[in-house]
């Protein structure tokens, strides 16, 4: 598995706002990209997000970082999104419980 990080620093507007549309909306087509295994988006709690994205291939995991990127630039404008950062890379390790297979939405 691979996974790819990105770290984001938002500018303005509700944060609850910006995370149900990314749950509506971004997260759902990243699911459908090929190799999808599993997203996830932490709020930091001082105008920062993190999010997850996990693939079965480094291909995926690459590809969802441009996705994002062009995603945010189109769609979440006018919450003045800076991205601070951006890496992949393979997953070492990994352990989940069964029910973290069942989606969160915000």
């Amino acid at each position: 598995m691979y996974a790819s990080v990105r770290r984001y620093r938002v500018g303005s507007g509700s944060m609850d706002e910006l995370m149900h549309r990314v749950d509506r909306d971004f997260a759902e087509s990243l699911a459908r990209q090929p190799g999808f295994v599993a997203y996830q988006l932490i709020d930091g709690g001082d105008g920062t997000l993190t999010t997850i994205s996990t693939f079965r291939d480094a291909a995926g995991a690459e590809e969802s970082i441009e996705l994002a990127a062009q995603w945010v630039k189109e769609e979440l404008a006018d919450f003045e999104i800076e991205r601070l950062q951006a890496l992949a890379g393979e997953v070492g390790v990994s352990r989940a419980v069964a029910d973290m297979l069942e989606p969160a939405h915000h």
